[in-house]
């Protein structure tokens, strides 16, 4: 019954874009177990609804950030039709109304076209993604000043808040060395055009692929959690760290080492 509690105050900071004070230091014993069971009502709520669900997001794969949020450890989130969006011409547009205290992620994102099983490596993982594509994750948190602990990151559905997709790739037009290319690949993130965050594909928990890897050991683990299926697309967590946004600003990204493109965002 607390669970269902926390869940309905939980879905409705989100659906207010309001804040609300962490559970962890309010609820006795609030783990990362409960924190995804009240996840999961929340999904099973917006499932309800009529959301259809297109993917996961991975969050906190990036150890540079982990001492500046206290969180030490990967965690994840549903993303659905209605939080992702394809840029097609640059600059995409966004609007931040309806996000609570946004912030930047550029991101690797991957698509899917045959589940990958529960304990591949990384060349496994490769082998059933066709796309790879660069993208910003607008991050955001219901929990005032980005203060929380992971497992209020969990419940508040990995802070996902928007996915903008650049242009996808081929995994065969990156070329046959493509798995090496995501761990070693650099990228500058700038905001009207002054450079504010470099960083790359090792910073992600050595490679992306390695991100997903320990997603599908989280997910093979837990009894709740719907197993990635064919057709989902994964973006795979910050290669710098996560920056406000605000509206007015152009954010943009270049990629060095690998064949992607790189994503200029303007935000309203």
């Amino acid at each position: 019954m607390q669970f269902e509690a926390l869940a309905r105050e939980m879905k409705g900071a989100m659906d207010r874009a309001r804040q609300i004070a962490p559970f962890s230091p309010r609820v006795p014993a609030f783990d990362e177990d409960a924190a995804y069971e009240v996840a999961h009502l929340v999904h099973q709520a917006r499932l309800r609804e009529g959301a259809k669900p297109v993917g996961r997001k991975i969050g906190f794969t990036n150890r540079h950030i982990w001492d500046e949020y206290g969180v030490y450890q990967p965690i994840w989130g549903w993303m659905y039709e209605s939080t992702v969006a394809y840029v097609e011409r640059m600059p995409g547009v966004c609007r931040l109304a309806g996000l609570a205290e946004p912030r930047i992620e550029p991101e690797i994102v991957l698509h899917f076209r045959s589940a990958p099983p529960p304990q591949a490596d990384a060349a496994a993982i490769l082998a059933c993604v066709d796309w790879i594509a660069h993208g910003f994750e607008i991050v955001q948190s219901h929990f005032p000043g980005w203060k929380f602990t992971a497992a209020d990151t969990i419940a508040d559905n990995g802070l996902h808040g928007r996915l903008l997709v650049g242009p996808p790739r081929c995994v065969e037009e990156l070329g046959a060395d493509v798995l090496e290319r995501l761990a070693r690949f650099t990228i500058a993130l700038s905001c009207n055009g002054r450079v504010r965050e470099r960083g790359g594909g090792a910073n992600v928990l050595g490679s992306p692929l390695a991100a997903v890897a320990h997603l599908l050991a989280v997910l093979a683990r837990a009894p709740i959690a719907a197993p990635l299926a064919a057709g989902e697309i994964v973006t795979t967590g910050t290669l710098t760290r996560a920056l406000p946004v605000a509206p007015g600003e152009t954010w943009s990204t270049t990629l060095d080492g690998i064949d992607l493109p790189g994503l200029a965002v303007q935000f309203d």
